[in-house]
């Protein structure tokens, strides 16, 4: 676990064991570097973290701090499909916004939290750079799209119907599709789990790992 700070990560440690937290900040970088003026989470960085946090026997679980404005689709995936399949207890707590790729980034842990004053924006997929008017960009569009629906409504409890109808409203947003929710809104309807904050997220940790203990103590 060594450049932690680099890596926008630290450890805590209490009775029931160590809790690494890890921050999902700015944007996510994808394939090609963001200028250097603009803060990311860069995804070749934090996917060798999250299986070392995995991997380790002091580390019982892991917090994430999410506070993003969405970034590259992949990257975004890639790193929510390892959050996902952890063995430890996992945790996440969207501080600020939790924006477009920043959502299946948040409801991939074992448990979500939205701090009160933070919000979620739900949009479609959106290409940049030059876009070819043919009907393979609009099915490839389509696909990616229904993997980022596809996996937000397997780790939450909201429909695909009810996803999809904030995802393609068209009047919440000034310039575009989608929806705005409050970290309220957002619980409501089944997107985030509980609204709560750092010590909700950190009790919630505490007492799962307490509760893995005592099982591996009773199968001793």
């Amino acid at each position: 676990m060594e450049d932690q700070e680099h890596l926008n990560s630290t450890v805590s440690a209490q009775g029931t064991g160590e809790i690494h937290c890890v921050t999902l900040i700015g944007q996510i970088e994808g394939h090609q570097l963001l200028p250097e003026d603009t803060k990311s989470t860069k995804y070749e960085h934090i996917m060798p973290l999250l299986a070392a946090v995995e991997e380790s026997p002091d580390i019982r679980g892991l917090l994430l701090l999410v506070n993003t404005v969405g970034g590259d689709v992949d990257a975004g995936l890639g790193i929510a499909e390892l959050i996902a399949g952890m063995n430890k207890p996992t945790a996440s707590l969207i501080l600020g916004g939790g924006h477009s790729i920043g959502v299946p980034l948040a409801v991939a842990a074992d448990r979500s939290f939205i701090a009160p004053s933070a919000a979620v924006t739900i949009h479609p997929v959106r290409l940049t750079g030059v876009v070819i008017g043919a009907p393979q960009t609009y099915r490839y569009l389509e696909q990616m799209q229904d993997r980022v629906a596809g996996f937000i409504t397997s780790h939450s409890r909201i429909g695909r119907e009810k996803l999809m109808g904030y995802m393609l409203a068209t009047d919440a947003l000034a310039t575009d599709l989608g929806t705005v929710l409050t970290g309220r809104e957002a619980v409501e309807c089944g997107l985030i789990d509980a609204l709560g904050g750092l010590r909700d997220a950190l009790d919630w940790l505490h007492g799962e790992i307490a509760r893995s203990s005592c099982s591996d103590a009773g199968g001793v």
